[in-house]
């Protein structure tokens, strides 16, 4: 059983799904630190998340390192 949950985890921290969704949500924490300290108090994840998607997400994905997610992530979109 542990052995199966062992395997089940590396399979998924390995999974580029699970990769895009670290990437992402170190740029959240950043935006929430910055916007944090321009408020001059914590906004909260969920104020920051919301942010961050509606003023940043679509570009950031456009626009993002490889370094992050790897050139196995290219858009294939066209």
């Amino acid at each position: 059983m542990i052995q199966q949950l062992n395997e089940d985890l590396r399979i998924l921290k390995n999974s580029l799904l699970y990769k895009e969704f670290i990437c992402e949500r170190e740029e959240i924490l950043r935006h929430k630190w910055i916007e944090s300290e321009k408020a001059g108090q914590d906004i909260g994840f969920e104020k920051a998340l919301l942010d961050w998607v509606i003023k940043y997400r679509s570009a950031w994905r456009k626009n993002r390192q490889p370094k992050c997610a790897g050139p196995e992530l290219e858009d294939h979109s066209n």
